[in-house]
């Protein structure tokens, strides 16, 4: 159980997922930084005097009613910016690797006497017994010829 967990944590796409949440993360943390210092005052400007946002009281009387119309927009700039980034720096170069990989690969064919071999042995494994199959495989010399298999004799 400890050696499948080693290997499922060392495959290359599990390593390659945590610096992606680790980088992410961080530049989450930047982008929140740029909202909250440079966007949300610009929009903030833009408010009412006592309230110093773009927002409104639900109930003017209780000053915890009061909807933050900027933080929504600044929380909406914030996710467009992580997106925005995330899709040019992860997304659309790894497509683009992954396109130039498929084109680069090549199909391979079956040679013709592989094709055959394999039919062979389909119709072996249908109709024949297991017997059968041994002793034909067993008889067979290393050109294909079929010849009476060697006997030891003490």
């Amino acid at each position: 159980m400890i050696k499948g967990f080693r290997d499922f944590i060392l495959r290359g796409n599990v390593i390659d997922l945590a610096v992606a949440v680790v980088v992410g993360a961080a530049f989450t943390a930047l982008v929140a930084a740029v909202t909250a210092n440079l966007i949300q005052p610009v929009l903030n400007a833009f408010g009412g005097v006592d309230t110093g946002s773009i927002g409104f009281y639900i109930n003017p009387a209780k000053p915890e009613s009061y909807v933050n119309i900027s933080a929504i927009i600044g929380a909406i700039i914030t996710f467009l910016i992580t997106a925005l980034v995330v899709y040019f720096v992860f997304v659309a170069p790894m497509k683009k690797i992954l396109d130039i990989a498929a084109r680069r690969k090549q199909p391979v064919k079956a040679d013709p006497k592989e094709v055959d071999l394999l039919i062979e042995i389909r119709d072996l494994l249908k109709g024949g017994t297991a017997a059968e199959l041994v002793s034909r495989t067993s008889s067979a010399g290393s050109d294909g010829s079929t010849a009476p298999a060697p006997t030891v004799e003490s």
